[in-house]
């Protein structure tokens, strides 16, 4: 399997696959290309007999700021996210467990990004929050809450306000918080290597996504 540079693909012979967004400097933003890097990067995976789990990160210390703010005018919301709604359908229905590494903000599609794995493990410098709907944007009001409770996301999209991440551990948003960075790639790791190797993460997996709300269809 190969990508584009702005996706990282690693793969173990423990069974784990590890993306990392790889645009740092654009604080892992969700291009168009990046979006279907990933489509297909996951459509691969699930192909892919030896793959038991996957792990999703951000390099340099931002996990995704969200959608290319560069990319998204006024005049081409509409557009962007039609075509997004195959990016969407995709992670959420991935039938392999994921597990997100979130190094630091998580914002936006960033968020969603995050929400839409099924585990989420943070460190001090992890945040969360919906600032697109200051600009007019909605949140992804189902996925919030289907995470993060009904008071919590309720807070979330109508404010567009931050969670810390001693708030999102509080919530239950994340399940673990370590120190910092290299902590927490390990215990991903170790988290995502557990799991390849009881073999039954898929199966699990199809449980999960039979009671999971009908998002992104």
């Amino acid at each position: 399997m190969s990508y584009s540079d702005i996706l990282q693909l690693d793969i173990s012979r423990d069974g784990v696959a590890v993306m990392t967004l790889n645009r740092a400097k654009q604080r892992n933003a969700l291009s168009k290309a990046l979006r279907s890097d990933l489509t297909n990067c996951l459509k691969d995976l699930a192909k892919d007999a030896d793959i038991e789990a996957v792990v999703i990160t951000g390099s340099g210390d931002v996990f995704c700021a969200g959608f290319d703010l560069k990319e998204l005018s006024k005049d081409s919301q509409e557009e962007i996210f039609s075509e997004a709604k195959v990016y969407h359908h995709t992670v959420h229905t991935f039938t392999k467990p994921t597990i997100a590494a979130i190094n630091g903000p998580a914002m936006a599609g960033g968020m969603d990004l995050a929400f839409m794995c099924d585990i989420r493990l943070g460190c001090h410098t992890s945040e969360f929050g919906q600032p697109q709907i200051r600009m007019g944007i909605p949140a992804s009001y189902d996925l919030m809450r289907s995470v993060a409770g009904e008071s919590v996301a309720r807070h979330l999209c109508l404010t567009g306000s931050k969670l810390t991440a001693q708030e999102a551990l509080s919530s239950g948003v994340i399940s673990k918080l370590y120190d910092d960075q290299e902590q927490l790639l390990n215990a991903v790791l170790a988290c995502a290597e557990g799991i390849a190797k009881s073999r039954v993460g898929p199966a699990m997996k199809t449980r999960f996504l039979s009671g999971q709300p009908k998002l992104y269809e």
